[in-house]
C-alpha cells in the first residue's frame, strides 16, 4: 500500500513536471526576445536627444502677455520709488562683563557704538548707540512729498530718502498719524517723478498686485502675488484698521512702499507681515490707498489729522447676542454704552441700538461705523440710522471732534 502511494506521488509530480516543460517553451514563444525587450544605449539616447514637444503658440503668447504687463506696471511706478534711512541715537545700558556687546548689536539690531558713556535711560552705566532703520516710501508730488508708514520714520533724528535714480536728499517729517501708521516726509527737490494713486475700493480678491521697496536695503525689489482678501479689521497693527491683505512678498525694509495694481497705480501702502520667523510666510498687509490718501491730504493741509467723535462705545453682535436680544440680522454694531454729554446721547441714541446705517451708508461690523466717523468732518450733521426693538429708528447727530 505505502509504495503505490509512492508511485502516485512521482506520477503526479512528473506530470506537474510535464506540465511545466510545455508551458514553459510556450511561455517563452510568446515573449519577444529579450534583446528586442531591452533598448539599447544608441536608442535611449537617441529618444533622448529628441526635441521637446513644441509649447502651444497660444500659451506663449499669453506667458509674454502677462509678463509684459508685470513690466509695464513695475516701470511705470519704478522711479517714484524711494529707500528710506533712519538713524537715532539710543543708551544701552552696558553689560555685567564690563561693556556693551558692540558686535551683537551691530549684527541684531543695527546698532554703531558712539565714544565714551551716556547717564540716561536707567540704573547703571549706559554707552550711547546709533539704531539704524530701513524703510520705503514713494513720491505722490513732484515738489518732494513722499508718502510712508509712520513707524519707518519715527523716533528718527535724521532721515534720508534715495532716489531710483541714485540722488540721496535728507527728508524732514510734515506729519504722522500713529492711529493709521501713515507719515508723509518731504525733500527739498523738484520735477520729481511721480506715482499714480489709484482706487483701493476697487480691489477684489484676486486681483494682481505687485509690491516695490527697498526690503534688506535691496532697492527697488518688485515681487508679485495676488490680493488675498480685502477690509482686514482687528489685525492689532493700528487703531483704525482697513488692510488690503496680499500675498504679494513684503519682508522688512518693504514698510512704506507702494502695492501696485496692473494699471500701474498705487492701491495701498505696505505696512506689515504676518510672521513667525520675521520675514515673509505668505501674508502681507497695505494701508489701503483711500485711507491714505485722506490722512495725508489732511496731513499736508494742517500737520496732523483731525477725526470725528460719536461718544459711543460699541462691539461686534455675536450670535449669542443676537439670539439674546432676539435681533434678526448680526451685522451692525452693537452699542454698549453712551457718553450722557456726548454727540450720541444728545441726539437720543441708547445702549441696546445696533446701527445699521450711518450717513447713507450700511454699517455690516463696529469696524466700518469708527472708520465712517472717523473720516467725518466735526460739526457735520449725520443721519444714523438704529434698530431699537425690532424697529428703525433715523436719528440726526451732530459729529464733534475727537481730542
Amino acid at each position: 500500500m505505502r509504495d503505490r502511494r509512492l508511485v502516485l506521488v512521482l506520477m503526479v509530480a512528473l506530470g506537474v513536471i510535464v506540465v511545466g516543460g510545455v508551458m514553459v517553451p510556450i511561455l517563452l514563444n510568446v515573449l519577444p526576445p529579450l534583446t528586442e525587450r531591452m533598448a539599447s544605449p544608441s536608442a535611449i539616447a537617441a529618444e533622448n536627444s529628441k526635441p521637446p514637444a513644441e509649447i502651444p503658440p497660444a500659451v506663449v503668447a499669453a506667458a509674454e502677455r502677462l509678463s509684459e504687463a508685470f513690466r509695464d506696471a513695475a516701470e511705470r511706478v519704478k522711479p517714484a520709488v524711494v529707500a528710506i534711512g533712519t538713524s537715532q541715537t539710543v543708551n544701552v545700558p552696558t553689560t555685567p562683563f564690563g561693556g556693551a556687546p558692540d558686535d551683537f548689536l551691530r549684527r541684531f539690531f543695527g546698532m554703531a557704538p558712539e565714544e565714551g558713556e551716556g547717564g540716561g535711560g536707567g540704573e547703571g552705566p549706559t554707552r550711547k548707540f546709533q539704531r539704524q532703520g530701513l524703510g520705503s516710501g514713494v513720491i505722490v508730488d513732484s515738489d518732494g512729498y513722499i508718502l510712508t508708514n509712520n513707524h519707518v520714520i519715527e523716533g528718527a533724528q535724521e532721515i534720508t530718502a534715495r532716489l531710483a535714480d541714485g540722488r540721496e536728499f535728507k527728508a524732514k517729517v510734515i506729519g504722522a498719524d500713529p492711529p493709521t501708521d501713515i507719515a508723509v516726509i518731504k525733500v527739498q527737490a523738484e520735477n520729481l517723478p511721480v506715482a499714480a494713486l489709484g482706487d483701493s475700493d476697487q480691489c477684489q480678491p484676486g486681483d494682481w498686485v505687485l509690491a516695490i521697496g527697498a526690503p534688506f536695503g535691496l532697492e527697488l525689489t518688485v515681487t508679485a502675488g495676488i490680493i488675498s482678501a480685502t477690509g482686514r479689521h482687528n489685525v492689532g497693527i493700528a487703531t483704525y484698521e482697513s488692510f488690503l491683505q496680499t500675498d504679494a512678498a513684503i519682508n522688512p525694509g518693504n514698510s512704506g512702499g507702494p502695492l501696485i495694481s496692473m494699471r500701474g497705480e498705487v492701491v495701498g501702502i505696505n505696512t506689515a507681515i504676518a510672521s513667525r520667523s520675521g520675514g515673509y510666510m505668505g501674508i502681507g498687509f497695505a494701508v489701503p490707498v483711500n485711507m491714505a490718501k485722506e490722512v495725508m491730504k489732511q496731513i499736508r493741509a494742517t500737520g496732523h489729522v483731525t477725526r470725528g467723535w460719536l461718544g459711543v462705545a460699541i462691539q461686534r453682535i455675536t450670535p449669542d447676542i443676537a439670539k439674546t436680544m432676539n435681533l434678526k440680522i448680526q451685522e451692525g454694531a452693537l452699542v454698549s454704552q453712551v457718553m450722557e454729554d456726548g454727540p450720541a446721547g444728545k441726539a437720543g441714541i441708547k445702549t441696546g441700538d445696533v446701527v445699521v446705517e450711518y450717513n447713507g451708508k450700511a454699517v455690516k461690523s463696529p469696524s466700518d461705523l469708527q472708520e465712517a466717523v472717523a473720516w467725518t468732518p466735526p460739526g457735520s450733521k449725520v443721519d444714523v440710522v438704529v434698530l431699537r426693538e425690532g424697529k428703525r429708528e433715523t436719528l440726526k447727530v451732530t459729529v464733534q471732534k475727537r481730542s
